[in-house]
């Protein structure tokens, strides 16, 4: 973690382990760096004061595996690595990239679009839902009962990204209801990294959104060049690793819904023109945006609030969507639309070595205008 004033002047004189006292969340690398910083901290002290009082309610998740992935990273007595290593999913296909060390053992040659959860059907939503959905889902336990999988089941690490697609689509449903009565939802989808390569789960969209074909445009800096208008259409669900289960039949699924993905090189202020020729989105989606932390999306909010659409961004942590709120806020010259909330979707485990001592979670917060 890096002393909170680096950079102001003096240099820094050693790691950062020097908390302030009150909120404990900022750290220095000295007493000397701690006061020069109090005329910036003393604003954002009392809040982050706040937000660290409210942590509890970030770990709570229904998972049999709760405290493992979430206290114990936290507290640094395990990490992500071991986590998935003791679920023989370390370095293995779609969670390849869900520890620190992954993306390293990830090369040009990785599978476009890997067909396998690697887990059980216990496990695993892979096939059709037993019975439709009854009721808007709220939170991770009504998921995990509607598609019959065990609460031991990992899954939401990488269900993270289809089921915040779908709130967020409950989220703006007055919104979009007025948008035109097509069976298609078109979806800009900005700023994708590790998503990249765990495309194959946003299948799950099928089951989430059965009356609907869901089209969605990955657009970002970090998608490679040679993969710059690629185009993948998913028409099943993952595969469990039962060698017997119906999933691996062609007629495994039901659902006549596809879902559509393509994917576009660059930031969407450079792209936009040419997504236009073949699709204006319902909704713009823009996962742990980092809104505050990177200037490129100033032409991009500016071009969003253009175009009136529904836009939510997510965050890891509150203090995080507070700093982007802020940004939005300036920008637009608009209250938010969509005020900061707790995702119920957010990824069950906790993010490691993060710039604040706070709880932060992939998805974790979420905001829009």
């Amino acid at each position: 973690m890096e002393c909170a004033a680096k950079g102001r002047g003096t240099r820094c004189v050693g790691p950062a382990v020097r908390r302030c006292p009150r909120c404990e969340i900022v750290a220095y690398c000295s007493l000397s760096h701690q006061i020069s910083h109090w005329s910036d901290h003393k604003e954002e002290c009392e809040r982050l004061e706040e937000q660290i009082r409210d942590s509890d309610m970030m770990n709570k998740f229904p998972f049999t595996f709760c405290e493992e992935a979430t206290v114990q990273i936290l507290e640094k007595k395990q990490s992500r690595c071991t986590f998935l290593s003791r679920r023989s999913l370390h370095h293995i296909g779609l969670w390849s990239c869900e520890c620190s060390c992954g993306f390293s053992h990830i090369g040009h040659n990785f599978p476009v679009l890997i067909k396998y959860w690697n887990l059980s059907s216990t496990l695993a939503p892979c096939g059709d839902p037993i019975s439709p959905l009854s009721k808007q889902l709220s939170c991770w336990e009504e998921y995990y009962a509607w598609r019959s999988i065990s609460l031991a089941s990992p899954a939401a690490l990488l269900l993270q990204w289809p089921l915040t697609i779908y709130h967020a689509l409950q989220l703006n449903a007055s919104r979009l209801q007025s948008a035109d009565g097509s069976k298609d939802i078109i979806i800009h989808y900005l700023g994708p990294d590790k998503e990249l390569f765990q495309l194959a789960v946003f299948g799950e969209l099928r089951a989430l959104l059965p009356h609907n074909n869901v089209h969605i445009e990955f657009v970002g800096p970090a998608i490679p060049e040679y993969r710059d208008g690629e185009k993948i259409n998913i028409n099943s669900y993952l595969h469990c690793d039962d060698i017997d289960c119906k999933c691996k039949l062609s007629s495994g699924t039901s659902s006549n819904t596809v879902v559509t993905l393509r994917l576009h090189k660059g930031f969407y202020h450079d792209r936009f023109r040419d997504l236009m020729k073949d699709s204006f989105p319902h909704l713009i989606i823009a996962p742990n945006a980092g809104v505050a932390a990177f200037p490129t999306w100033m032409e991009t909010i500016e071009l969003i609030h253009q175009l009136k659409t529904p836009a939510v961004f997510t965050d890891f942590c509150e203090e995080a969507a507070h700093l982007a709120a802020r940004c939005l806020s300036s920008i637009t010259c608009c209250q938010l639309a969509l005020p900061i909330q707790l995702n119920p979707f957010r990824q069950p485990m906790a993010v490691e070595d993060t710039a604040l001592y706070l709880p932060c979670y992939s998805n974790c917060f979420l905001f829009g205008i």
